[in-house]
């Protein structure tokens, strides 16, 4: 029997292009919800998100009982779990898009703009840039250089190097994915990124943290 993926519904994500890409990778049960008691029995977890910081982070504290599901799910148990863009982002311990809202802090660090050394470089970063794997012992395993594709205009910046599972270049170096033990987040969008979206979900799926 497949896995019980949980694919959270919080009104701040790109939903279906996301479960699409998650059955093209070989998932077998996707379960686009909004209700924890799922997400406490799913055997993996993806956080997408679309938006602001502000309006994502309020969207998923605004579902009764979702943070304190998956804190338990992916803190506690140890579950795999994938942050896509906003997703990605709400890691942090804040973001200062559209004012300072706290984030979930499960990678210490904050959501800042995107300020280029160039002027002439444009924000938001949009469109398709490298992804130059770091140095990491845990999630960045997953993670194989490539071109994938982003649209954010705030970047994460994490407390600890040892965090950043992947970089990319837009007039500076940009965080492109964070990793700790059971957790990865990426702020480029594999369900947009071809077959490099795919073949890292893919790995996402088999993955044993």
């Amino acid at each position: 029997m497949s896995e019980a993926i949980a694919l959270i519904d919080y009104g701040a994500g790109n939903l279906q292009s996301v479960h699409n890409a998650l059955m093209a990778a070989g998932a077998g049960h996707v379960h686009l919800t909004a209700d924890p008691a799922i997400v406490r029995g799913a055997r993996r977890i993806v956080l997408p998100g679309v938006g602001s910081f502000k309006s994502c982070a309020e969207g998923l504290r605004a579902v009764p009982g979702m943070v304190e599901a998956l804190e338990e799910r992916v803190l506690a148990d140890g579950v795999p779990f994938l942050g896509v863009c906003v997703g990605m982002q709400l890691l942090a311990t804040r973001g200062v898009e559209h004012g300072a809202t706290a984030g979930l802090d499960w990678i210490g660090g904050e959501v800042l703009p995107i300020e280029p050394r160039d002027p002439s470089i444009k924000v938001p970063h949009m469109g398709w840039n490298d992804v130059r794997p770091m140095p990491h012992r845990d999630g960045a395993s997953l993670i194989e250089g490539g071109e994938a594709y982003f649209l954010h205009s705030y970047h994460f910046v994490p407390d600890e190097g040892r965090e950043i599972a992947a970089m990319t270049d837009h007039g500076g170096g940009l965080v492109a994915a964070v990793a700790r033990d059971n957790i990865l987040g990426v702020q480029f969008h594999p369900e947009k990124s071809q077959a490099y979206g795919i073949d890292l979900l893919e790995r996402f799926l088999s993955w044993k943290p």
